[in-house]
């Protein structure tokens, strides 16, 4: 997966996004002691949260797993699906950044990541993620392809118009081979946005939200392009279960 080798130089700029969690947990959960990372990619939010105490990962992509491995050799990483795993356990928050969330390409996966979280947390157990809009990925899709270079490769990137809610990314990599000569590929990605009601309708049976914020810290208007979520866990009603 070519895409696991650049995905660290064209990814948005992590540290804001540590800061938001630390600053999340600090506000709402006054013990620290385990953090759950669905989708951790290769790492690198894991890495910022040591301090946040014992931390797990799982992501579906090998190629991730073993960039984040060493990144990151303290924190315990599982490939799986963050939509059906179950580690048998309970952790003090949980989370799950970078848009990961809109890779899910149909709206009951989001559900089902949604119960995977109030499953894996403990009581008034604290569930941060992230999610493009459909004004941000809209936006996206009118400009031309842009170029990034990093170390190894050239990386050109675009959006497609978003048909029913899904966007399309292709990402093309070329990649300068270390005896000489190049190598390519071209992944294309999906990316779900909905509406903010619809999700704080899937959001209500099992969590309280205790905020929603975009970029700029401001409520969300039809222009925020990223939304914020931060919830507590709700205990179900017995016999409530999905």
């Amino acid at each position: 997966m070519a895409f696991a080798r650049v995905y660290d130089a064209v990814v948005d700029d992590p540290r804001p996004k540590l800061a938001r969690v630390i600053s999340l947990v600090e506000r709402y959960h006054a013990g620290r002691g385990s953090l759950l990372e669905l989708g951790c990619g290769t790492g690198t939010m894991l890495a910022g949260l040591g301090a946040l105490g014992r931390l797990t990962g799982i992501d579906r992509s090998p190629e991730m797993l073993a960039i984040a491995r060493t990144k990151v050799p303290a924190a315990r990483l599982i490939e799986g699906d963050i939509t059906s795993c179950d580690l048998g356990e309970r952790f003090d928050v949980v989370i799950c950044v970078f848009d990961t969330v809109n890779h899910l390409t149909r709206f009951e996966d989001w559900q089902a990541l949604f119960e995977r979280a109030h499953s894996h947390l403990a009581e008034d157990g604290l569930f941060i993620f992230d999610v493009n809009t459909p004004a941000k990925l809209g936006a996206l899709a009118g400009l031309a392809p842009w170029f990034e270079e990093t170390e190894n490769a050239t990386v050109v990137q675009s959006v497609e118009p978003p048909l029913d809610g899904l966007s399309i990314w292709n990402v093309w990599i070329v990649e300068r081979l270390a005896g000489g000569g190049y190598a390519g590929d071209h992944e294309r990605i999906g990316e779900l946005a909905v509406e903010p009601a619809q999700i704080e309708a899937a959001l209500a049976g099992d969590f309280v939200l205790l905020e929603a914020r975009d970029e700029l810290g401001n409520s969300p208007g039809a222009c925020s392009g990223r939304i914020h979520f931060a919830c507590r866990r709700r205990e179900r009603l017995s016999g409530a279960g999905r």
